[in-house]
């Protein structure tokens, strides 16, 4: 078989203390998933099925410093906990959900606020506000079971504290969400699931630094550039 062009290059996670990495399938993201969060977005957080949107996988990014992107004057942050899919499934319940996940990451959803605010208003999708280049900033996945279920999630922007939450304050588990997911699509390996954000969400600006972190995992720290 020949190309009519070089096909795209592969899209991986590091992973802690390993020289293997994880091969990214396709990025899907959970919304309003803390009541707080939920709250400050205007909608209601009763415990109604979590709704999903996508990023493209090539806006996974692991390095230091992620570009700013065009088209917005209102970028902002959400520190969120990544799920990594190792195993096949569809319609699972949240038992078999869980024996999918093989790993954890600390991530931030970038999102071109004034873009979703304006799909919103007319009913539009959300694919240019969500799914841009270089908005899935991820640090490195950690094997095994969650260290601390309950820990601490926290991002700050140039030292200052902007989210503070924890993980049991979730309204869905992990293992729900990866349920839920595995009822639209059937999951497969290299799949990430973003599982959403806590409440403080804000803007940042080229050269800001942003801290995200998550108890028990490798933090992720970027600039925008």
């Amino acid at each position: 078989m020949t190309w009519l062009f070089d096909p795209p290059a592969s899209v991986a996670l590091p992973i802690l203390g390993r020289d293997a990495r994880f091969p990214v399938r396709r990025i899907l993201c959970v919304g309003q998933n803390y009541a707080a969060h939920a709250r400050e977005m205007g909608a209601d957080p009763a415990r109604e099925a979590p709704f999903f949107f996508s990023k493209p996988r090539d806006a996974l990014i692991t390095g230091a410093d992620v570009p700013f992107p065009s088209a917005t004057d209102n970028l902002h942050h959400e520190v969120e906990l990544v799920c990594a899919i190792g195993g096949e499934g569809a319609d699972l319940a949240p038992g078999a959900a869980a024996d999918l996940i093989i790993g954890w990451a600390v991530g931030v959803d970038l999102t071109r606020r004034d873009i979703q605010a304006e799909a919103k208003s007319r009913g539009r999708p959300w694919d240019a506000s969500k799914g841009f280049d270089h908005s899935a900033p991820c640090g490195p996945l950690t094997l095994g079971a969650l260290p601390s279920p309950a820990g601490a999630v926290a991002l700050t922007v140039n030292g200052r504290p902007r989210q503070s939450s924890r993980l049991d304050q979730m309204i869905w588990s992990p293992a729900e969400v990866v349920a839920e997911a595995s009822r639209l699509w059937r999951l497969m390996p290299g799949d990430l699931i973003f599982t959403g954000t806590p409440e403080g969400v804000g803007p940042v600006v080229r050269g800001d630094r942003v801290e995200a972190t998550i108890e028990g995992l490798a933090p992720l720290a970027f600039t925008l550039t």
